[in-house]
């Protein structure tokens, strides 16, 4: 098994209109794992990228906004061409805390998985909970947590994820983890905190009508590849400690 180092790892923090919150992660996660950040700003109008070039992060400035998956594509092909052996991908709105970083290091370790999820199940509102009981039926991914964006890739996933074929999903969650588990990766989840985000709202989640076209997406997806055969999840990871 190859060890994963969190200093050749490469942190990919997607951002769009951030500007309140992306330095404090940028410094955290720099504290905390001692690796290089790459802020990928998703066409922000409000100075992210500078504030956090600023705070020490390399910066990759998009035209146009490709949403939450395509910035995080973006990241993931960079680190390829600049030789990482992993990415760490999180959230610039502040939810995601530096100290449980290295938990997913830790439970890649563990198990061997291509793929480690950081999960916070408490955090799930009754109607995402019973939105992802529909989503495990429909997808057989064993999973908790869809939707966190706390994710820790191997160079084996990292490769099926720069690929073409990936840069036709919508979302980066289901659609991501479906085509890995289809390409035979191997996905767990650790159960990690977080917390609130400091500001804006969920993209997402803003509204009802956006759900809806989440969840209709999202089923027509599953239901296009149905053909993937065995899912590779496996059940979430036991608790990993420091």
């Amino acid at each position: 098994m190859t060890t994963l180092l969190p200093t050749d790892c490469l942190a990919v923090i997607p951002a769009r209109d951030e500007c309140a919150t992306v330095a404090s992660v940028v410094a955290g996660v720099r504290a905390a794992l001692g690796c290089r950040v790459l802020v990928v700003d998703d066409a922000s109008t409000d100075g992210t990228g500078a504030t956090a070039r600023a705070a020490g992060a390399d910066v990759l400035t998009l035209p146009i906004g490709l949403g939450a998956w395509g910035a995080s594509q973006t990241g993931i092909r960079y680190a390829r061409k600049h030789g990482f052996k992993s990415v760490l991908c999180l959230d610039a709105d502040g939810q995601h805390m530096p100290d449980s970083l290295p938990l997913l290091f830790e439970a890649r370790r563990q198990t061997n998985a291509n793929v480690v999820i950081g999960t916070c199940f408490e955090r799930l509102s009754l109607p995402k909970r019973i939105a992802w009981q529909y989503l495990r039926l429909l997808t057989g991914l064993r999973l908790r947590d869809f939707t966190s964006g706390l994710r820790l890739y191997d160079q084996q996933a990292m490769q099926v994820l720069a690929a073409p074929e990936a840069s036709l999903l919508d979302f980066q969650d289901v659609g991501v983890l479906m085509l890995l588990a289809g390409k035979g990766m191997r996905i767990t989840e650790t159960p990690v905190p977080m917390q609130a985000r400091k500001s804006g709202h969920s993209r997402v989640f803003a509204s009802w009508a956006v759900v809806a076209r989440y969840m209709f997406n999202t089923t027509i997806l599953c239901i296009s590849r149905v053909d993937l055969g065995t899912r590779a999840a496996e059940p979430a990871a036991a608790s990993v400690k420091n």
